[in-house]
């Protein structure tokens, strides 16, 4: 059997001048899963999630091996964390993009654009088997909590963290133009983004809140503003 995850809080967006809805989707959010008797002083049930053939395992909590240098998980794994559990050689059998951001026309259901979101992860860029190729964006697995849409941009954060030579160990908060899904522009988060980002202004300056947390991060909110035109 094949799952995904239990989570159905994620949200997309909704443009009411355009009629168009801008939505996140994970393309690899699956694992399979399975029944097994459990060793001696596990559990007193008698069956427990499991695979034929594989170790009982612990499932892992939501946050847990969130790290841009965790490991992938084995290929029979009951894994709460990640959701890359169908894999050879620590690649997963599932073809790329691992997540996308849709722009949908309600009226007519037409997709207007989409878009892969988030970066490679390390464990796919680093991987051996890849060395020397160019491993073009493929999006992150994991669910983003929300997007947010402006008068002209689409606004989502990365559900991992990565380490790349652009930027230090963290995430990314990204902004896509909100016609043509181009990414415009993306700051530096030192966890990932676990809630849904909000807008507001104050004194004719506008403010981005973002939740971040995962990992052995603490959850906080960070808001983001630009520089004061005197500065």
């Amino acid at each position: 059997m094949v799952r995904g995850p239990q989570r159905n809080w994620p949200g997309g967006s909704f443009d009411p001048e355009t009629h168009t809805v801008y939505v996140y989707a994970c393309n690899s959010c699956i694992q399979s899963i399975g029944l097994q008797r459990p060793p001696p002083g596990l559990s007193d049930l008698d069956w427990v999630v499991g695979e034929a053939g594989s170790p009982v395992t612990m499932i892992r909590g939501p946050g847990e091996n969130a790290g841009a240098d965790a490991p992938p998980p084995p290929r029979h794994s009951p894994a709460g964390g990640g959701y890359h559990t169908l894999n050879v050689d620590g690649l997963p059998i599932l073809k790329p993009p691992y997540s996308t951001i849709s722009a949908i026309n309600l009226d007519t259901g037409d997709i207007l654009w989409q878009t892969p979101h988030g970066e490679t992860p390390d464990f796919i860029r680093n991987n051996p088997a890849l060395k020397g190729l160019n491993i073009p964006r493929t999006g992150q697995t994991g669910y983003v909590i929300g997007t947010l849409v402006t008068k002209s941009l689409v606004i989502a954060g990365d559900p991992l963290v990565t380490t790349t030579s652009e930027h230090p160990r963290g995430a990314m908060l990204r902004a896509y133009d909100k016609a043509t899904g181009k990414e415009v522009g993306a700051v530096w988060m030192p966890a990932p983004q676990s809630g849904s980002p909000m807008t507001y202004s104050v004194g004719g300056k506008q403010y981005l809140v973002v939740a971040v947390s995962g990992g052995n991060y603490s959850g906080e909110y960070i808001a983001y503003t630009l520089p004061s035109a005197d500065r």
